[in-house]
């Protein structure tokens, strides 16, 4: 009996000490997270600061996504993207874009919302066979991005001469009612722009 109550009591000691550990580990994962969006809604108010240094906004967006957890993380690697593109440095943007979406512990919505921007941000000097096929995936039906996805499909056909495809996917998308309001009214634009 006695034998019993110290496994019992071990076995209780073990359980408690798991559970503490898995509540400092959750105030830990909670700090973490709370220091990480200061930090980004910081950068975030500087960068939209009237005459904001954006190529050194870019870079304090980079620092943020360093330390900080996944979700901030990814959010701040996209924000540094899209300001370096902004400030005229494409390269660099397109190698942030494609680590994100090349980064297997990246929520999948911003996995592909990278790759969508690495393909916008190619359109006027990339190779289009490469950026059919690199948006191709983003335009199934249960992707977040489907409606943009297809309509840069669409830009990459009437740059690649193929008017008609260029036609049917803005004609598809124009009538689309799930689609937002804005990418039918853009695809519509394109409609009305390139018919013969």
């Amino acid at each position: 009996v006695y034998k019993r109550q110290i496994l019992v009591m071990g076995a209780l000691v073990f359980v408690l000490a798991g559970i503490g550990a898995h509540q400092s580990w959750r105030w830990y994962e909670a700090q973490q997270a709370e220091r990480a969006a200061l930090a980004f809604m910081a950068a975030h108010r500087a960068a939209e600061a009237e005459g904001a240094d954006l190529k050194a906004m870019a870079q304090r967006f980079e620092e943020v996504s360093r330390g900080a957890p996944a979700g901030y993380r990814d959010l701040a690697r996209l924000r540094a993207a899209a300001l370096k593109a902004e400030t005229g440095d494409l390269p660099e943007a397109l190698r942030l874009y494609d680590a994100i979406a090349a980064d297997s512990s990246a929520d999948p919505l911003y996995r592909d919302l990278a790759s969508l921007l690495w393909v916008i941000r190619s359109l006027d000097q990339g190779d289009l066979g490469m950026l059919a096929a690199r948006i191709t995936p983003l335009t199934r039906a249960d992707s977040a991005w489907n409606a943009s996805a297809r309509e840069v499909a669409g830009l990459i056909a009437l740059r690649a001469g193929r008017r008609d495809e260029a036609r049917q996917a803005f004609q598809a998308l124009a009538a689309d009612v799930t689609a937002p309001r804005g990418v039918r009214a853009v695809s519509y634009t394109h409609l009305r722009a390139h018919e013969t």
